[in-house]
């Protein structure tokens, strides 16, 4: 392993043993926000350690091994080649995973989500597929105890949705979906159709890590505010009062509604919190185009247009485009087995970074 990255991990070693102090120091425990941040830099500097540890424990073993290739039994000079071959192998599986471990980490990767899906080509059929996106979802969701919180929905006139918001929270929403942006593609048979032809719809879906209106600037002058009366689901209520809230960002153009809470100043406190998330997305989006123009992302840059996958019913596969990868079990995944695909698309971009990496 070179030098400097085992300094680095040296330093690592220490900065550990320095939060292990601090987190047993009261004056720290009583500090919330200084608490909860040594917390988890330590629950991040653990696994790394811990790594580290097991590959110095291989690199002693390695040492003895070869002291004994001097010796002049050959039976003993034999096992020590042997044992050399295999803790070579261990060494560099440990050495791959230590860099893995190392990777910047995306500093959104454990923040809740926006997960907004829209029906695009396909009419009818386009939406009820933006239902089925949607059920998918948070149907996963549901599998990682993450809440489920409907931000905004219009419904399609037969069924599904023609666009759908919705705010996932929960431990590492962010990286296990941020993955999933980009064009989504089906092709079926819908129920109307009498000749049994496979039609083809799209839907998009954009995942933003949530950011909170503190999080960024957003000057109340460039907001228009119109309130109108909530539609759909909720009783009575939603036909009294004017609850639901419309927000304009008038130099970028954006639009954000909200009407699922019941309260006019909720209401307006949820679209702004997914305004500011939808401009952070915006900063990103320019940020990696730029980016892009130098390096080639394997897993995709997100691009809303950019087809990523096709879910494929008569033959019940799914295809991730980006990596290649078909998966014969649709019905699973739709009704929220996501993980193989996620963990591969992860793995794809980890390999990615590392690639960059060993360039440098």
């Amino acid at each position: 392993m070179h030098a400097s990255l085992t300094q680095k991990l040296e330093r690592l070693v220490a900065r550990l043993e320095e939060t292990v102090a601090e987190l047993s120091d009261p004056r720290v425990t009583e500090d919330q926000d200084r608490f909860r941040r040594l917390s988890r830099e330590h629950a991040e500097l653990t696994p790394v350690v811990g790594q580290f540890a097991a590959w110095q424990a291989t690199f002693e073993q390695m040492q003895a091994a070869q002291s004994l290739l001097q010796d002049k039994d050959p039976t003993l000079r034999a096992m020590a080649h042997e044992e050399i071959a295999d803790l070579t192998q261990v060494q560099v599986t440990q050495e791959a995973e230590l860099k893995r471990l190392m990777l910047p980490r995306d500093p959104n990767d454990e923040r809740n989500i926006f997960l907004e899906i829209r029906a695009g080509v396909g009419g009818d059929e386009a939406a009820l597929f933006a239902g089925d996106l949607y059920r998918m979802y948070t149907g996963y969701a549901t599998r990682k105890g993450w809440q489920v919180e409907i931000a905004h929905a219009s419904a399609g006139e037969h069924g599904g949705y023609k666009e759908i918001i919705v705010r996932l929270a929960g431990p590492s929403v962010y990286s296990r979906l941020k993955f999933e942006s980009g064009g989504h593609r089906v092709q079926r048979v819908p129920l109307t159709e009498a000749q049994g032809r496979i039609h083809t719809s799209a839907c998009t879906v954009a995942v933003m890590a949530e950011v909170l209106e503190r999080e960024i600037t957003i000057n109340p002058a460039d907001l228009k505010v119109d309130t109108f009366r909530a539609s759909g689901a909720g009783g009575q209520h939603v036909n009294k009062t004017d609850s639901a809230i419309r927000i304009t960002h008038l130099p970028s153009g954006l639009v954000v509604e909200c009407q699922d809470e019941r309260s006019q100043h909720k209401n307006r406190a949820r679209a702004l919190s997914i305004l500011a998330s939808r401009l952070r997305e915006q900063e990103l989006r320019a940020k990696q185009e730029h980016e892009a123009a130098t390096r080639r992302k394997l897993v995709g840059s997100g691009d809303r247009s950019e087809r990523i996958r096709t879910y494929n019913f008569p033959q019940g596969r799914i295809t991730d485009h980006r990596i290649n990868l078909t998966l014969y079990r649709l019905e699973r995944v739709l009704e929220g087995d996501l993980d193989e695909m996620i963990d591969a698309l992860i793995a794809e971009d980890q390999t990615e970074q590392l690639s960059a990496l060993a360039l440098e």
